[in-house]
């Protein structure tokens, strides 16, 4: 009896522990999505904010004025339809503008519904405005020939707006359900019409709704921000520490060999991974599918590290001190990240799938970062942008994105703007994966080529993070584990 009930008991605190696990995550996850929500609400009234206030004197945003001509009887547009009957806010208004520039000339300017229009064009020689590009600008036209002679523009009853008359002639139209077709032409209907047009566009909207995204966003984002930092928390105070045991006895008092020393001496971000002896030769091809689901997980994660990243920073500037389930949480994220990429694409080195946790396992890669006790308070303003700066520009040559950037001033473009770059450590890596197709084999050079970078990137992300205040080196330590005697100073 006192046996099945202490099984019970166990049962039913792994239980507990289970389902406050399984709370954490919910709260992470509902706080990623509403901080997302959020930041993306600021930035949408940030940007109706900016939009709005272009609007000009006259309260409209304005084209350029541009030359269009034709030597048929009329130009239109395509037909706009607008269904707009059920929303009960007032979308704006357009303001059209043109002036015939034939010596003596008088323009037509109306908006009317297509059905009407298309009856008054019948058979009349016609052409249609299908595109407008402004960079460099250029007019697209669609003939459409005819024979028939229009009635005068003027005297038709079915425009919704028209102007016509010498000069700049103006038509303003608020937003309306239906199709609508906007015709040029002669007044007096004879063919060959050339203007210059303008067009404008304004609506009230902007500012209605800037105030409701920037206030509705806040909300979001600090109580997303709460809840992911309860979550990250929850989920920090289940990590255990680091598991790197201090040098010598401590029982005894021994200090340590100088080979523990030296070992105790190294960066304190530790980055190791051990090269399976045996690689499948073509799993690497479906690896980047088989990791689907730990890059979801992932990426709710990385957006969990900003907020508790942000939330450290201001820890440390009053405190000096990290929150330790803070660290955890954030060192887990780094060591997940990690397992991930070294079964994936930053290492293809291990065929072991990687576990689903924040804490260390017995998998062939881990990362650790030694808790420190204390702070610089100065530091934690300048660490991530600009001390880290140099670093940065380091693992952006060896992750791509420094010959991205270059790509936007040379001659690295695609036709379609994008930036052409490569990875120093995607073409290893690529390099290892083809040698492993053909000869089933993983040179051991070209691994420990690969750990040093890997492990450079990491160092970098320890210290952007503020979980050390030590500066990673410039070094590129190479091999499965970090360096005896690797002094980081």
């Amino acid at each position: 009896m006192t046996s099945n009930s202490a099984v019970n008991k166990t049962n039913q605190h792994s239980g507990n522990a289970q389902r406050g696990v399984a709370g954490f995550v919910v709260a992470l996850v509902v706080g990623t999505l509403l901080a997302l929500f959020g930041a993306i609400g600021i930035i949408g009234g940030v940007a109706s904010a900016v939009v709005g206030s272009q609007q000009g004197s006259e309260g409209y945003f304005s084209s350029g004025t541009r030359e269009f001509s034709t030597t048929s009887h009329a130009l239109s547009s395509p037909p706009a339809q607008l269904g707009i009957e059920s929303i009960p806010l007032d979308l704006g208004s357009i303001r059209i503008s043109a002036a015939s520039t034939a010596p003596g000339g008088q323009v037509f300017i109306g908006i009317g519904p297509k059905e009407e229009v298309d009856n008054y064009l019948n058979g009349v020689h016609t052409t249609v405005i299908t595109g407008v590009e402004t960079q460099p600008f250029r007019v697209s036209y669609s003939d459409v020939p005819g024979q028939a002679e229009p009635e005068l523009p003027g005297e038709q009853s079915f425009w919704a707006v028209q102007a016509s008359g010498a000069g700049t002639q103006e038509v303003t139209m608020d937003l309306r359900s239906g199709d609508w077709v906007l015709v040029i032409m002669n007044a007096d209907a004879n063919p060959g019409v050339t203007v210059s047009m303008a067009a404008g566009f304004h609506s009230e909207l902007f500012g209605a709704i800037t105030p409701a995204l920037l206030i509705g966003g806040a909300v979001a984002l600090i109580i997303g921000a709460g809840l992911i930092v309860l979550g990250a928390v929850g989920l920090g105070r289940r990590v255990p520490s680091s598991r790197r045991p201090p040098p010598g006895n401590q029982a005894t008092g021994d200090v340590g060999s100088p080979a523990q020393l030296a070992y105790a001496k190294g960066y304190p971000a530790r980055l190791t991974g051990q090269l399976d002896s045996q690689l499948s030769r073509g799993l690497w091809l479906v690896k980047w599918l088989l990791a689907l689901p730990h890059m979801i997980v992932l990426f709710f994660l990385w957006c969990a590290v900003v907020i508790t990243t942000i939330c450290a920073a201001f820890a440390i500037l009053f405190t000096g001190r990290y929150p330790r389930a803070l660290f955890n949480f954030n060192v887990g994220v780094l060591r997940w990240n990690w397992r991930v990429t070294f079964y994936a694409y930053s290492a293809l080195a291990t065929d072991k799938y990687p576990p689903f946790t924040l804490a260390a396992s017995e998998y062939p890669a881990d990362f650790e970062v030694d808790y420190p006790r204390q702070l610089s308070r100065g530091l934690v303003l300048v660490k991530s942008w600009l001390l880290a700066l140099p670093h940065i520009l380091v693992v952006a040559i060896f992750t791509s994105a420094g010959w991205s950037m270059w790509g936007h001033g040379g001659d690295w473009q695609s036709e379609c703007g994008r930036t052409v770059g490569f990875s120093l450590l995607g073409i290893l890596v690529l390099i290892a994966a083809v040698g492993l197709l053909f000869t089933g084999r993983y040179h051991r050079p070209l691994f420990d080529l690969i750990m040093g970078i890997n492990r450079w990137i990491y160092r970098v992300a320890s210290y952007a993070l503020l979980l050390r205040d030590e500066y990673p080196p410039f070094r590129l330590d190479q091999g499965p584990d970090e360096p005896a005697g690797a002094d980081h100073h």
